[in-house]
């Protein structure tokens, strides 16, 4: 009975693993719309994410999402920040006619880079700017150094919609972006998303798990961690374990079951081995 058993298993295993090599591989870019929205639609480009608005009169669109990749393809245009992976590529839309509206401080940096793909927003704003298309308001609001000096949030306020980039991951731990993260501010600037009046955040990179959107709970959870990450690597700096100890000794078990715990704890710990144990 045994070796009954084992066979079948055997066999239902090879016919499993036969099964998983001929499903369909992830494609590259994907257009999904928003349940419950009448023009709100996400446009993925690899592990990288954007929102377009359909209205009346043209279409909203964000960032390109097409660095090093097939290009992705507007009246207006805007850059939630200035790093690359999400917004080179604007050229085509540029070619099209689109408006480039990002923050101030995106420009700034852009000018400097002079990236041919990646032309210059024509508008720029300070604290908010709110666009309107086709009877569609799209607010943009800066909310202060996070992830980078210049990234904006956006907000539908039919829709109760936000689309945020890469300070706010949906259900994983962040990973090499902390390079250049901004701790203590980044809280203040999650902070104010909580204040804000919303439903649902499109996130820059996908949800997890299965691509979802995010929550209120899901943003207060990334703040939880954020503290939680720079409590203990306080301890671990001023027991003078920074930098390579704390890598090694610094571990939140809370968040172990999150995706990319293993992969990307370390650059968290790094990154507040930084500011614990440097200064800066």
């Amino acid at each position: 009975m045994k070796r009954i058993f084992l066979a079948a298993l055997a066999s239902g295993l090879a016919a499993a693993s036969a099964a998983w090599s001929q499903a369909p591989a992830r494609p590259q870019i994907a257009t999904t719309k928003v349940d419950g929205t009448e023009g709100v639609y996400i446009f993925r480009n690899g592990n990288h994410q954007a929102m377009f608005v359909v209205t009346r009169d043209g279409v909203i669109a964000t960032d390109p999402v097409a660095y090093g990749r097939p290009t992705g393809g507007a009246t207006y245009l805007i850059y939630s920040h200035h790093h690359y992976d999400h917004v080179a590529g604007g050229q085509a839309f540029k070619d099209a006619g689109a408006k480039i509206v990002a923050h101030k401080k995106a420009k700034e940096r852009l000018a400097v880079l002079g990236d041919p793909a990646t032309p210059l927003p024509d508008e720029t704003f300070d604290d908010k700017r709110t666009i309107t298309l086709g009877g569609t308001a799209l607010e943009l609001t800066y909310v202060g150094l996070n992830h980078s000096d210049s990234s904006i949030v956006m907000r539908l306020p039919k829709e109760k919609i936000l689309f945020v980039v890469d300070f706010l991951p949906v259900g994983s731990v962040p990973g090499r972006g902390m390079i250049d993260f901004y701790p203590l501010e980044a809280e203040q600037a999650i902070k104010q998303v909580l204040a804000m009046d919303w439903e649902r955040l499109i996130p820059g990179h996908p949800g997890q798990p299965g691509d979802r959107l995010g929550t209120k709970q899901d943003a207060q959870d990334q703040l939880t961690f954020l503290q939680d990450a720079s409590a203990a690597v306080k301890v671990a700096a001023r027991e003078g374990k920074c930098w390579e100890p704390a890598e090694k000794e610094v571990k939140l078990p809370k968040y172990e079951k999150w995706p990319g715990y293993e992969n990307n704890l370390q650059f968290v710990t790094r990154r507040y081995c930084g500011l614990w144990g440097r200064g800066t």
